[in-house]
């Protein structure tokens, strides 16, 4: 397989997980309709920052000990966990604290915040790690780098889900104003919260990689 036929074909398969709705599409809309449109892209930017982290760390064999290691993914699957349950469940509380009927400005979350939390909600869930341990393998040519070529496989996966992340964000700019409503808020940050936990109980008790 030359780097073209591999950079292509991993393209086509990288597509369809970025268009899968997950908890990444969750936390980038939920972000953009009630924080605005700078940190959003925070957030996508912090998610696909993870995204070339494990492509890198894969090439360079480190995700490999997520594989071999039964402890090393254990912890890491259970520190996802307890951030996305927290995540979430911080979520429906602060649904429960907002005023019905109060006018409702753009909440204040700074890029770097939001960068954050895209970045360890990407780094903290080691079904990204086992999907690049079994799937990069595959789309390695024998004459180039593999550090080299890891990184821009996951540039590929980063840059689909820049592209496909900035369709959410439009979207959400357009809806913003009949979505940011005091009852629409409340009633998305509930349910974005509970699709949050939801990811955390199904990384939980999905202990199989």
């Amino acid at each position: 397989m030359d780097v073209t036929t591999a950079v292509v074909s991993f393209a086509a398969v990288v597509a369809l997980l970025t268009l899968t709705p997950g908890l990444d599409t969750a936390l980038i809309l939920r972000t953009s309709l009630l924080s605005g449109r700078r940190p959003a892209w925070g957030v996508v930017l912090g998610i696909q920052a993870g995204t070339l982290t494990w492509g890198l760390a894969t090439a360079a064999g480190l995700s490999a000990l997520l594989a071999a290691s039964q402890l090393a993914y254990e912890i890491l699957r259970w520190a996802g966990v307890a951030y996305l349950v927290w995540m979430g469940a911080r979520m429906i509380w602060d649904a429960r604290r907002r005023p019905e009927q109060a006018p409702e400005p753009v909440a204040a979350q700074s890029f770097t915040a939001a960068f954050r939390r895209g970045l360890l909600t990407n780094l903290l869930n080691p079904k990204v790690g086992a999907f690049y341990v079994a799937m990069l393998p595959q789309f390695m040519p024998d004459d180039v780098a593999p550090a080299l070529m890891g990184l821009a496989l996951a540039g590929v996966h980063a840059v689909e889900g820049v592209v496909w992340s900035g369709v959410l964000v439009a979207f959400a700019t357009l809806m913003g104003g009949f979505l940011r409503t005091p009852r629409v808020r409340r009633l998305l940050d509930r349910v974005t919260g509970v699709v949050v936990i939801g990811f955390g109980v199904q990384l939980a008790v999905h202990a199989g990689r």
